[in-house]
Parts: structure tokens; C-alpha cells; sequence
């Protein structure tokens, strides 16, 4: 059995929401405030049964009208719903629990249980003759608080909620719901025997080795007959120390019942003794948790190590205890049927290995059936890059409402939409994970344009930081594989707003075959031997009218790549030509001939002799159509050249730098060494994207 979905009305900031869960490990991620915390919070109100289910006033969502609050008191409702496990025996533990509550009758079963947080019917009238009197919804809410919080009650059902059966009690107590939130104290929680959960879990397990054997090697009344023999030495034992504690006492003892005599603590023959007996679980007590390491002969209280460490054997320790909870025949009729372990923000104290480690742990424990189902909150990269995206379920807050998106189901069941998921399953590292947490996503080529995307905001007036934008490079064109995860015309997407920077990059090839590849940008349509194409037309009008996804780039008839923009948009100085960029000193030439208007022919003869340069000036002169003007093609002379000088990486970063020092100068005081602001110009396209993402 496990839970497959949770129907939330009313609830914090989940007015009205469905979420679907996996058979196994859930890992649940989004940016801050997003609902990871108060949907673990929803299933713990149903199946906890250690916390108080009274809600407060925080605890409605705010969305409603002032005129709904005056009709209608406000309610919570929050809806399981439990499925069949795959390898799930027909008579299982599960399908006893449940089996009041079916609403699926059939081998594949379903069941379901209800929460309601609501105002008694005999307080209604009441209420809504009050609440006319409101005249804001600030007003309504403090009335609500004040007057008839204190009268709402909460009820759990089980099976159709309209039927309003109730859960018995029995049925819910199978339920072991286990939540580690992101701020716990281990250290009191668990370093001294004194405590309850370790007390539990020493018990469980001592004399383990027997209680454990093979029922083929040792019956029960074998290994119980085994364990009172022990149990019975060490009492003998314990009672020669109690003994031996007692004769050291003797004289010390008299000495104390004097005292009580000139109290008069012996009044009416009453007479003060030391008397006592040790038993295992008051050893217990005695016991502290020291980490000792192999090969050194060095022993520590557990309390002098860090935060991570401790929390690891915290979570250890809890899952040993989940152990027990489920152990029939140590707790018979008491056992937890169904153990849930939810875990908020396992990264707060854990290094990036250690979150991988831990990870696949719970996994082992999950397919060992030690838990159910195991719910993780999380902002960690790691953790995503180390899981399925069948396993992740992602929130979105979009400002207006909640919606949860499903990584693993977003692909179509074809070749192409599973060659898709593997790809993007590959393509999840620590770094590009970061697309499921941000709020927007602007997906670009390459790392130039991831670098330089940041600083080329700045000068548009934005930040992408303030936006919560991620920038992830998706290594080509493969931009569809990711479109899937977020395309909001189809169900079970993440549907953030997303913005795809695309390079025009013109190909031909001759129609009588071959293959297409690259060509000059005036080449483009000229000859009827070819058939041509380029890469960012057809996306943009494909897009034009999408909810959420939108396409830039170079769709003009000199638009080539990323690095050929930028060159055609800064022609007037030098503020593009780093240290790092190969052929400075004819680039350098090249833009002091454009600027001092010489010829087109004048900056051809400027170019390096070399193989490529003089293709290039063959198809230049060459060249000729009336809608290209001289000025168009020595701006493609110099953008040219600029394409095949950079290096992407180094000189994206090298050129991020210099922008940034240049947006601190002034663009009319020159500083101490004489620099003012240079004029730097961001492409058009970028602009617009920038813009259209950092404003939606």
C-alpha cells in the first residue's frame, strides 16, 4: 500500500490542490514557499498520530472573498488516497487496515481517508450574523480568530467522505508517521539512554542475535526460555552489586538515620532504608553514545561532533525505531502496519557526499520494506541530480496559486519522448538541477551566454539573481528534451515561464543530396542549387502564442550566432576585443576602418591570408543583391572575424569581468587612472528576452 494522491482545499497556501505521489521515495522540491513544508504538514495531520490535529487561524489559506467568509465559514479538508502496491500480497497487513475505508473494491484497491477542520452547524448562525458586520477581510479573519476559532472541531473519515464514517481509532494507530524537521536538537534528543526513542531501540535490539535467529534453528518458546535465562543472571548479578552497594552503605546508612531521628522521620516506628533492584532498561540510563575510530585508540562523546555527523546517526536511529514499531512479534497487536518517514531539508547539515550517501541508504531501506514511503523536502542540487525523474514532484508558486509539476511524467510514451527523458535524466548534474528550483528559466546554447548572461541583464536594467533566474546551457540545440518538463499546455509540467535564447546559425545543402552545413549569412537564398534553413524562425512562431514558453533570437538577415550579435551590436569601439581574443590587432583595424567609413574592399584586403578568410572573400565579392548594403556586409566583415576569434569559454569569462568593471565607471566623470564608462550595447534579442522573463 502506499499514498498516491492528497486532495488539499483550504489549507495554507494551497486553496485548492491535487498532488500524486510515488510507491517509494517522493522527493519534493521548489524555491522558498513554495508548500514543501505544509504538504508534509497535510499528511501528517491524517496519519500522525503523536501531534495535535487543532489547526490555527494561520493554518486557512487567504484567498477568499470577504463575501465568501460572510456566507461560509472557512474549512480545511485534506483528502489520502492509498493504492495497491505493485508486489503487494491479496491478504496483506495493508488491505486489513484500510479495509474499512475502501472506495475501490476490486484486487487493485483503493481507499481513502478525510480530514476536516470546521465550524459546528449550531455555531453557523451565529457566525454569519457576525461576519456581515466585517467590512474588510483583515477585519473578518481577526473576527474568525477571536470568536470562533475556539469552537472549531476536526473530524477524520474514512472511505467516501460524503458518507462521514469516521476512522476508528485502531485503524489509524497502524500508522507510523516519522518527521525529521530542518531544526531538531539530536543532542537532546538522543546521546543519553534517558531518552525514549534510544531507550525503545535498546530494547528492541538487545539480546538481538537471538531474537533474530532462524525460526528453523530456534522456536519462539526456544529463544524466549533463552532470553529469561539471561535475563535471570543478570539479575542474580545485579542483585550481588545492589549487595555489595548496600554493605559500603552500612555505616553511612546509620549515620543518616540519626539525622531522621532528631527530625522525627521515625515517628510511629517508621523506618528509613536503601533497597533496590537493576534491570536492563534502568542500565539503559546509564549509557551514553560515544563514536569511537578504528585504528585509533581515541573515544568521544558523541556531542563533540558536528551537526552532519550527528544527524546521520540520528536518522539512523530513527529508522531502528521505525524497525521496532513494525516488529509483530515484539509488539503484537500494537505493531505499525504502515511506517512513513518524512524528511525536511536533509542538506541543513550534510556535505554534498554525505546527502548522496544518506540518499541511497533510504533507498535500500525503502526497497527492504522497512518504510513504505519516504517523503524528502529539499533545496539540494544534489539530492536532484542524484534521484529519478520519476521521483521528484515539483512545487511552483507562482505568486497567484500553487501547481505541482512531475518531472518523470512530462514526456510522451514514443521513441522520441523517452530518448528525451534519458537525455535530460543524464543532463541533471548538481549544477543544471537548478532549472527544477528556480522561480523562471532561461535556457541558452552555450557557456558563453550562460557566463554573460548575468552582466548583460545589468545593463538592461535587471537581475536575473532578484528574479530567480536560472540560466542553464542545454549544449547545442537540444532545446525540445527540457520543453518538455515545463511546457504548460500539457499536463503534469512545471509551469514556469521560460525564455529560450536560440541562434539563427544559416545552413544550405545542394538539392541533389548531401547533408546541410554551415554558410554565410548573405548566402543565404541566393543560390537555387541549395535548400536552405535556420534554426530560429520556425521556434519563434511556433511559441509566439505559448502561455509560458517564448523563443529569441538573431531572425534577421545578418543573424548568425550568440558572439556574431554581440560584434554587430558594438561595432563603434573596442569593448568586445579582450586579452584572451586571437587576431586583436586586425580585429582592432578592422573596427578603426568601419568607424573611419573606409571601403568594403579596404577591409577585406585587412584580413589574415589563410584558407577560411579567403573563402570568405571569394563569396563576398562575389556577393551581390540590392537588399544588402555595403554598411551590412563590412558590419558581417568584422562580426565574422570576431566569431572566429574567440575562444567561448575564456573569453566569455574574460569579458564578463571587463563589463562589470566597466558598469563601476562612470559614464561622465573619468576616474584616478583616467577610464570612463564605455559605451556597450546588448543585442536586441537579449534585450527582449531579459526583459519579457524578468516581468512576467
Amino acid at each position: 500500500m502506499y499514498i498516491s494522491k492528497i486532495s488539499i482545499e483550504g489549507f495554507r497556501n494551497f486553496p485548492q490542490n491535487e498532488i500524486l505521489f510515488n510507491d517509494g521515495v517522493n522527493v519534493i522540491i521548489g524555491h522558498n514557499n513554495s508548500g514543501k513544508t505544509s504538504l508534509i504538514k497535510a499528511i501528517s495531520l491524517l496519519i500522525n498520530n503523536e501531534d495535535s490535529r487543532r489547526l490555527s487561524i494561520d493554518d486557512f489559506s487567504k484567498t477568499s472573498t470577504l463575501e465568501s467568509l460572510q456566507t461560509n465559514p472557512p474549512s480545511i479538508k485534506i483528502t489520502l488516497t492509498f493504492k495497491k502496491s505493485i508486489n503487494e500480497a491479496d491478504n496483506s497487513d495493508d488491505l486489513v487496515t484500510v479495509s474499512n475505508w475502501l472506495t475501490v473494491l476490486d484486487a487493485n484497491y483503493e481507499a481513502m481517508l478525510t480530514y476536516e477542520f470546521f465550524l459546528p452547524i449550531d455555531r453557523q448562525e451565529n457566525y454569519v450574523q457576525d461576519l456581515t458586520q466585517c467590512t474588510s477581510r483583515d477585519e473578518a479573519w481577526l473576527t474568525i480568530k477571536h470568536d470562533y476559532l475556539r469552537f472549531y472541531t476536526y473530524k477524520i473519515y474514512g472511505g467516501d467522505p460524503t458518507l462521514l464514517n469516521k476512522a476508528d481509532h485502531d485503524s489509524l494507530q497502524k500508522f507510523d508517521f516519522q518527521f525529521l524537521n530542518a531544526i531538531r536538537d539530536v543532542e537532546r534528543d538522543m546521546f543519553t539512554g534517558r531518552n525514549t526513542m534510544l531507550k525503545d531501540v535498546l530494547d528492541f535490539f538487545i539480546d538481538y542475535e537471538i531474537k533474530s535467529a532462524d525460526e528453523e534453528t530456534k522456536s519462539t518458546e526456544e529463544k524466549l526460555a533463552e532470553i529469561k535465562a539471561i535475563r535471570k543472571n543478570f539479575s542474580d548479578k545485579a542483585s550481588e552489586l545492589i549487595t555489595e552497594l548496600q554493605g559500603r552503605m552500612s555505616a553511612g546508612k546509620e549515620e543518616i538515620l540519626q539525622y531522621a531521628r532528631q527530625t522525627g522521620a521515625t515517628f510511629n516506628n517508621a523506618s528509613p532504608d536503601f533497597d533496590g533492584a537493576l534491570s536492563e532498561i534502568e542500565l539503559y540510563s546509564a549509557l551514553k553514545l560515544i563514536i569511537g575510530y578504528t585504528g585509533l585508540d581515541i573515544k568521544i562523546p558523541a556531542t563533540h561532533n558536528g551537526l552532519g555527523y550527528n544527524n546521520l546517526i540520528f536518522m539512523s536511529l530513527l529508522l531502528a525505531k521505525m524497525q521496532v514499531n513494525s516488529d509483530g512479534k515484539y509488539l503484537g497487536s500494537n505493531a505499525k502496519v504502515f511506517p512513513v518517514l518524512a524528511i525536511e531539508e536533509p542538506e541543513a547539515h550534510l556535505h554534498p557526499a554525505m546527502q548522496y550517501q544518506f540518499l541511497k541508504f533510504l533507498k535500500e531501506n525503502k526497497q527492504q520494506r522497512k518504510v513504505k514511503q519516504i517523503f524528502i523536502t529539499t533545496h539540494s542540487t544534489q539530492i536532484t541530480s542524484a534521484v529519478s525523474l520519476d521521483e521528484i514532484i515539483c512545487l511552483h508558486n507562482d505568486g497567484r496559486s500553487i501547481s505541482a509539476g512531475y518531472p518523470g511524467k512530462c514526456f510522451p510514451n514514443t521513441v522520441q519522448g523517452q530518448k528525451s527523458k534519458s537525455y535530460v535524466q543524464r543532463f541533471l548534474d548538481a549544477t543544471r538541477s537548478d532549472m527544477l528550483f528556480a522561480q523562471k528559466v532561461i535556457f541558452v546554447e552555450g557557456l558563453a551566454e550562460q557566463v554573460l548572461l548575468p552582466t548583460l541583464a545589468r545593463y538592461c536594467g535587471e537581475s536575473l539573481e532578484k528574479s530567480h533566474i536560472a540560466i542553464v546551457p542545454v549544449g547545442g540545440r537540444f532545446f525540445q528534451n527540457f520543453l518538455y518538463l515545463f511546457d504548460g499546455t500539457n499536463e503534469f509540467t512545471i509551469p514556469k515561464q521560460i525564455a529560450c535564447l536560440k541562434d539563427r546559425d544559416p545552413e544550405r545543402k545542394k538539392k541533389t543530396g548531401g547533408s546541410f552545413h554551415s554558410c554565410y549569412t548573405f548566402q543565404m537564398g541566393q543560390d537555387e542549387e541549395y535548400d536552405y534553413k535556420c534554426h530560429i524562425s520556425e521556434k519563434i512562431e511556433m511559441y509566439q502564442e505559448h502561455p509560458n514558453i517564448k523563443f529569441f533570437g538573431q531572425n534577421h538577415k545578418n543573424g548568425k550566432t550568440f558572439e556574431f550579435e554581440l560584434m554587430l551590436s558594438n561595432l563603434q569601439s573596442d569593448v568586445l576585443l579582450t586579452d584572451s581574443i586571437t587576431n586583436k590587432d586586425e580585429l582592432n583595424d578592422l573596427i578603426s576602418y568601419y568607424n573611419d567609413n573606409r571601403s568594403k574592399v579596404d577591409m577585406l584586403d585587412r584580413l589574415y591570408n589563410s584558407p577560411s578568410n579567403e573563402n570568405f572573400k571569394t563569396a563576398l565579392t562575389e556577393f551581390e543583391d540590392e537588399g544588402w548594403t555595403e554598411d551590412d556586409l563590412k558590419k558581417c566583415i568584422i562580426a565574422y572575424r570576431y566569431l572566429a576569434s574567440v575562444g567561448k569559454g575564456e573569453n566569455a569569462i574574460e569579458l564578463a569581468t571587463n563589463l562589470e568593471d566597466n558598469l563601476l565607471l562612470s559614464p561622465d566623470e573619468p576616474n584616478e587612472q583616467g577610464n570612463i564608462r564605455v559605451v556597450f550595447n546588448v543585442p536586441n534579442y537579449i534585450n527582449e528576452a531579459i526583459t519579457w522573463i524578468c516581468q512576467q
